[in-house]
């Protein structure tokens, strides 16, 4: 059996290097944090070959004295704790003491540092772990860290560098992080000598994102915020009409530290739930604040994972005050783009207890969760009257406070009946007088699909499809959420007919098919018997509703009694409820569907995230007539 002994320094370092440092970027990161950590308000970054030949970052920080350089290099050198007990009050971005350390043994580094009160820099080069004598240097104050030819000694490090283009999209990323933390600081970044950013301090952190992002992700950035005494939440989403195919446009900073969590990206999406097409990821810029001791930033050597003694309240925060915002905000679809609509006005009513909750569960559950929600009580299930909390306190950082929900008010949850007209309509069908534009909540029917109507700021179609469905939904949930979704006992039970997989899925799903009004009960073999079945879906087989709901199941992969799964069944329920492209309305249909339209929040979207509307701004409708 071999011997144990301890590994030689210079190995341990190219450990340690192999965890911290994966690419060019691992060194951009860490060096960064260290000019921040040291109080700079300037930084250069200049790189050369995507980083593998050459990076160099000055900063005009406090420097590092003298004496201190080659301590500087050692590993698990710091400044940054002092006590075992600084570990869980960590207030700074880094304090492993790893990176120098790493860097220097797999490059040939420069250290150059000047203190104010020092009357010159000193500068301390490393060759791989061989350390030169320190010798003073001309410089202001401040700190330069250059390292060229990295990987020199670790090729099979740098044999999986990828191309001098990709590597520096790499390290535009990491100088992105601390620049977006970071927005007081000056920052500039040059890649061969070219400037790829050159960003002067701003109080206002949308110029930021704009210099990074571009008009596009700007122009439709939503302001949240929320602030109680545990945690401070501040930053921006995008409008649902922006979004991305991936996640990597998610930007989440705790306490100025770029972080990655699974559940709070959850949360993100939860908030974007039926406003995004399936398979679009919104976008976020968020900065979360709290106190340090609740929270684990030594989860993982490059800190980017951290760990929350209640990662629950941090989840129900983010989704809650997204959530409040988007219910607060315009969200139709405008035409064009036309910056002047950003502050259009839009209706908004009252929304019950339920209707608020975006907490998809099931049964008691959901109720509770509601009740926790707001101190709103429901007098009966047939109308709910809601009492609303005052919205959230303003932060005073910047960001404009909330807008505050309107006047309590009573809603209708009976379904809407819509059935098709008999006789043959005209494919143009005023209700009113809409040329001379007095009824402004009245419109016509158009290709059987959809619907045009007006208000003081424009012109809007309407999907009647999409909004019905979205009206559907709200109902079913409502009802869903507070057990009162009517259901018909069956005269005669439906039988069907399955496949043992399909009766399985059946059968663990019953309590949950309970819940949306659909009961099974086994009938030998694989047979099943539908005993009941939901009032609002008369028209539709109940044989047929079971298997599309089992197919979903299946195809989903996804586990019995998840919250999402009940959401998908209501989705699905209210699909299959909805008015269809195609079918004519009347007039008494098209004014009836218009009304609700405003008596729910969210009906700017349909629950799989289309737009229900588009709206055209008369200023546009001008200039395509060329009025202007």
């Amino acid at each position: 059996m071999p011997n144990i002994r301890k590994l030689p320094v210079g190995l341990v370092n190219k450990i340690a290097a192999g965890e911290v440092i994966e690419r060019p970027a691992s060194v951009i990161k860490e060096l960064l944090e260290n000019s921040i950590d040291a109080g700079a308000d300037t930084i250069e970054v200049s790189v050369e070959g995507g980083g593998i030949e050459l990076i160099r970052i000055s900063d005009n920080g406090c420097g590092v004295e003298h004496d201190q350089l080659e301590l500087a290099l050692d590993p698990h050198a710091t400044s940054k704790l002092q006590t075992s007990d600084d570990l869980f009050d960590v207030h700074t971005l880094g304090f492993r003491g790893e990176a120098l350390a790493s860097i220097a043994e797999i490059s040939h580094l420069s250290f150059r540092s000047r203190t104010a009160d020092s009357d010159s820099g000193y500068e301390l080069r490393c060759n791989g772990g061989e350390r030169e004598p320190i010798r003073p240097c001309p410089m202001g104050v401040g700190t330069t860290v250059e390292i060229r030819n990295l990987f020199f000694n670790t090729p099979v490090r740098r044999k999986f560098m990828k191309s001098a283009s990709t590597e520096i999209g790499h390290v535009t990323d990491a100088f992105a992080r601390i620049a977006l933390a970071f927005p007081n600081v000056r920052m500039t970044l040059r890649s061969n000598d070219r400037v790829v950013h050159d960003l002067p301090p701003t109080p206002r952190w949308a110029d930021r994102i704009r210099a990074f992002y571009g008009d596009e992700i700007a122009d439709a950035l939503i302001a949240v915020k929320h602030n109680d005494e545990h945690v401070n939440l501040r930053g921006y989403v995008t409008d649902p009409s922006v979004s991305r195919a991936n996640n990597r446009f998610q930007f989440l900073f705790l306490n100025g530290r770029y972080i990655r969590d699974r559940a709070l990206q959850h949360a993100l999406g939860e908030a974007y739930r039926g406003l995004l097409i399936v398979g679009r990821m919104p976008i976020c810029f968020l900065h979360i604040e709290i106190d340090p001791k609740v929270v684990d930033v030594n989860v993982h050597p490059t800190k980017v994972e951290v760990r929350f003694a209640d990662s629950g309240a941090i989840y129900s925060r983010i989704l809650h005050t997204l959530r409040h915002q988007f219910l607060s905000s315009n969200l139709v679809a405008k035409v064009g783009g036309d910056p002047s609509l950003a502050e259009a006005p839009m209706p908004m009513s009252v929304l019950t207890p339920i209707e608020r909750s975006v907490h998809i569960g099931s049964g008691d559950e959901l109720m509770a969760w509601a009740r926790q929600q707001s101190p709103a009580t429901l007098s009966d299930h047939s109308s709910p009257v809601a009492t609303l909390a005052p919205p959230y306190p303003g932060m005073g950082r910047g960001i404009p406070d909330f807008q505050p929900y309107p006047e309590p008010g009573r809603l209708s949850t009976d379904p809407l009946r819509l059935t098709p007209v008999p006789n043959p309509a005209p494919a143009i069908r005023p209700t009113q007088d809409t040329i001379s534009g007095h009824a402004r909540s009245e419109g016509f029917q158009i290709h059987d699909r959809y619907l045009i109507t007006q208000d003081e700021a424009g012109m809007v179609i309407i999907d009647q499809h999409a909004l019905h469905e979205r009206i559907m939904y709200e109902q079913i949930k409502t009802k869903v959420l507070s057990k009162s979704l009517e259901k018909q006992r069956l005269l005669v039970p439906e039988t069907v007919t399955l496949t043992a997989s399909e009766r399985g899925i059946a059968m663990d799903a019953k309590d949950m098919l309970a819940e949306i009004g659909i009961d099974i009960e086994p009938f030998g073999g694989d047979t099943l018997l539908v005993t009941a079945y939901p009032s609002i879906l008369t028209k539709m087989s109940p044989a047929e509703m079971l298997r599309s709901i089992l197919e979903a199941l299946i195809s989903g992969g996804k586990k019995i009694n998840a919250r999402d799964i009940l959401d998908d069944l209501m989705n699905m329920m209210a699909c299959k409820a909805a008015i269809k492209a195609g079918d004519r309305l009347s007039s008494e249909e098209i004014s009836a569907l218009l009304e609700q339209r405003h008596c729910y929040q969210d009906t700017h979207h349909c629950p799989h995230g289309r737009p229900t509307a588009l709206f055209f701004s008369r200023e546009q409708l001008d200039k395509m007539f060329k009025r202007t």
